[in-house]
């Protein structure tokens, strides 16, 4: 934990979320390609249903323990802070058990009424064991979170996405000649596999990486009344949250595409564009995101540390530096999205969302710096404001969704326009949050000239190299290349990456 920065915390989350992120887009190609389409929308339609029984089952709690484990651990309170992860293990196992068994019990009453195929019941049972083991797994996780070792958990879901690729391909495929249903619980199969062996993975990880028993002995352990209240304190705003995310992505899944047959699409031609938009435009802009949601994870503990210790110098340069760093890592992925928007469309064969995706990246910055402000007003104990903002930032992006959208002269195009309205509000919101509770000041000259002189160098030089040739994505990704040696190029001039940079980047703390 000592000397170990919050960048280089995310950087190892990066390393492995983007391992997975890779290893998932194979084992997707994999299953269209020899499973097929059918049974993987049969895995799909329970995956939504799983995903809610998770936000039900450990809430916000994970992120609340890696708070009050981090400040615990500041203060030298290491009784305390094994008492509060110790009472968290048997909350979340016992939600856990509660809610498989719930599932598992009306897993059938379900057909009919939210799913219409039956042939789900048998992958959604197969399903509802995977509920427990996330449970004690986010227990576990958020514990190392707040010690700031990033490791446990990166190799945890590492091994998990490789046995799940495995398993789940190799299941699906042994059992497809059986059906497509059989095919669908193989998936199922695979989901669960990983997920047992990413849990043992971090409990022996646990047993090498136990807190000293020495520490500040004179203090009296908290009741447990007491720590289930910080947890609630803490937890219940972040469950608002994910429960206000997935209904608004429910909602959007509802409006887009009735809107666009509003706007003269068929039925069929809506759902489309809906699955293209989702696909495709959302998946590249989301890529980013393996990195700030990583950042956003460090961040929690860092700010959390920097606040037991009342070293508010601290805290507003860690939150700066995580500022800066989103804007300097998400800019060059957005110029090479809105350049190259229509080969890496038709390699999602959707090329005809190619503007969208460049209306989407023209705002994208503001997803990112979403993702990462949410981490630091979570760390900071204020986890409610992120819940508050989402709903300003849906009180302007839903009228425009559903009024653009619907428009003949808009259709997607419109969509993209009120998802970046939503985005822009959001993160303007977040920091100005943090500015009147911190007082950080922003540095324009790091946080905005020196990334865009470099994007704008990066874009330059794509459109003097002015690639003609069509085809396959792959065909483009040497002029990719020169366009990122650029921007670093003009970042180490303009001093917007420094020796300093790269030193907090391998996990070294300044002196």
């Amino acid at each position: 934990m000592a000397g170990r920065t919050f960048v280089y915390g995310a950087a190892v989350l990066f390393a492995a979320n983007l391992f997975n992120r890779i290893l998932g887009f194979v084992y997707q190609y994999l299953i269209m390609a020899h499973v097929g389409g059918e049974a993987y929308g049969l895995f799909a339609q329970v995956f939504p249903i799983y995903i809610m029984a998770l936000v039900l089952t450990t809430a916000g709690i994970p992120v609340a323990v890696a708070k009050l484990v981090s400040e615990e651990v500041t203060l030298g309170n290491f009784r305390q802070a094994r008492a509060i992860f110790r009472l968290t293990l048997v909350i979340l196992c016992i939600s856990g058990a509660l809610v498989t068994v719930i599932l598992y019990v009306f897993s059938v009453r379900m057909v009919g009424r939210i799913i219409a195929d039956p042939r789900v019941i048998p992958v959604l049972i197969m399903c509802t064991p995977a509920v427990l083991v996330v449970s004690i797994s986010s227990a576990f996780r958020g514990y190392f979170q707040g010690l700031q070792n990033m490791i446990p958990t990166a190799i945890s879901q590492t091994l998990e996405q490789i046995v799940r690729v495995c398993c789940g391909f190799l299941a699906a495929l042994y059992f497809l000649p059986r059906g497509i249903a059989f095919a669908a619980m193989g998936l199922a199969f695979g989901m669960l596999a990983g997920e047992v062996v990413g849990l043992l993975a971090i409990v022996l990880q646990y047993r090498r990486h136990r807190l000293p028993r020495h520490g500040n002995r004179e203090s009296k352990l908290m009741p447990g009344r007491h720590i289930l209240a910080r947890i609630w304190h803490l937890a219940a705003p972040i469950t608002a949250g994910r429960m206000l995310s997935t209904g608004l992505s429910a909602l959007d899944a509802i409006i887009v595409p009735s809107r666009l047959q509003a706007a003269g699409c068929t039925a069929r031609h809506a759902t489309t564009l809906f699955g293209q938009l989702g696909g495709a435009g959302f998946t590249l802009l989301s890529f980013p995101s393996v990195f700030t949601i990583a950042l956003a994870v460090s961040l929690v503990p860092a700010v959390a540390e920097a606040t037991a210790k009342r070293s508010f110098h601290t805290m507003r340069s860690n939150i700066a530096e995580a500022i800066r760093i989103t804007i300097m890592f998400g800019l060059p992925c957005l110029v090479t999205m809105f350049y190259f928007a229509e080969p890496l469309t038709a390699f999602f064969n959707s090329g005809s969302i190619a503007p969208v995706l460049r209306i989407l990246a023209v705002g994208g910055i503001f997803s990112y710096l979403q993702q990462t402000t949410t981490g630091v007003l979570q760390g900071m104990g204020r986890a409610h404001l992120p819940v508050a903002h989402s709903l300003v930032a849906a009180g302007f992006r839903i009228p425009l969704l559903y009024w653009l959208t619907g428009h003949p002269a808009w259709g997607l195009i419109g969509s993209a326009w009120a998802f970046n309205i939503g985005f822009v509000t959001n993160a303007v919101l977040n920091i100005a949050a943090i500015r009147r509770h911190t007082g950080m000041q922003i540095d324009w000259r790091r946080f905005g000239w020196q990334p865009l002189a470099a994007a704008m160098g990066m874009l330059l030089t794509f459109v003097l190299l002015a690639p003609s040739r069509g085809g396959h994505l792959i065909g483009y990704l040497d002029e990719m290349a020169v366009g990122a040696v650029v921007y670093l190029i003009i970042l180490l001039l303009n001093r917007g990456i420094t020796v300093e940079d790269v030193r907090k980047l391998i996990g070294h703390k300044n002196s």
